[in-house]
């Protein structure tokens, strides 16, 4: 029988812990997109899930069933080989996991105004207009609130998956697994996943205008959440991302 732990501190770094918090917020987006935004919910998706989609279409692979089925396969796999040691008390944990990822969210909410408030200043100085937005691309057009808020579920779900837990995850160990022996690994590792998040905003044809202000904050977001995928595991990443885009896109109202 799989031992399993009780300690809440341990649990939430848990594979397992972290694929029963993020299937329920999965379920939630893609259900979501089409009880909100009718027969047109490609129009809510954005970032990574948006990326992911277009590829998967490019190649003849239902956009549809073929996102949400390989983010699911990819999770399970992850939780069930890496099962030994689940939380005892799943429930505990994933209300606990909530509620971290709202704190880690306002945190970063904080953060954010005074980086802002540096960056609005550099712009007037260098006479560019003014931004204020979210990690992810905010439509112009308007959306019920609840449209929002499941739109901004789907970027903190996708975009954690690929920049934290496979690229960011990915570097840790591929540097661990050469022995390059450095004091700066992690941060090396956290700063190529955050410059390649930042960078991908910026991409494609819906990609946001090039603003050296905005790149250098997702950058600065993408090391924060790759320090709290570190320190506080996935699932809590993804919380905070998604609770972050929720506090900027429903109560500072950005504009791209």
């Amino acid at each position: 029988m799989p031992s399993q732990t009780d300690n809440y501190w341990t649990a939430t770094g848990h594979p397992w812990a972290s694929v029963l918090f993020v299937l329920p917020l999965l379920a939630i987006y893609e259900i979501g997109l089409y009880t909100s935004s009718g027969d047109a919910p490609e129009q809510l998706r954005n970032g990574a899930d948006a990326w992911l989609r277009a590829g998967l279409d490019a190649i003849g692979i239902s956009a549809l069933y073929g996102a949400p089925c390989i983010l699911a396969f990819i999770l399970l796999a992850w939780g069930l080989v890496r099962r030994d040691g689940r939380p005892k008390d799943q429930i505990g944990v994933w209300v606990g996991m909530a509620g971290e990822s709202v704190a880690f969210a306002l945190i970063l909410l904080a953060l954010s105004q005074g980086f802002w408030h540096l960056v609005l200043r550099a712009d007037n100085v260098l006479g560019q207009p003014n931004h204020r937005i979210a990690l992810l691309q905010v439509s112009a057009a308007p959306e019920p609130m609840w449209g929002q808020v499941v739109s901004f579920f789907g970027a903190g779900i996708y975009e954690e998956t690929l920049f934290r837990l496979l690229i960011f995850g990915g570097l840790v160990r591929l540097i661990a697994w050469v022995e390059w022996r450095s004091t700066f690994n992690l941060i090396l590792a956290a700063f190529a996943s955050a410059v390649l998040f930042a960078g991908a905003h910026h991409l494609g044809p819906n990609g946001d205008p090039f603003n050296l202000g905005i790149l250098a904050f997702r950058t600065f977001a993408g090391l924060y959440f790759a320090w709290v995928y570190y320190v506080r595991g996935f699932g809590i990443a993804v919380g905070a991302h998604a609770g972050y885009d929720v506090l900027v896109g429903l109560i500072l109202q950005p504009q791209a």
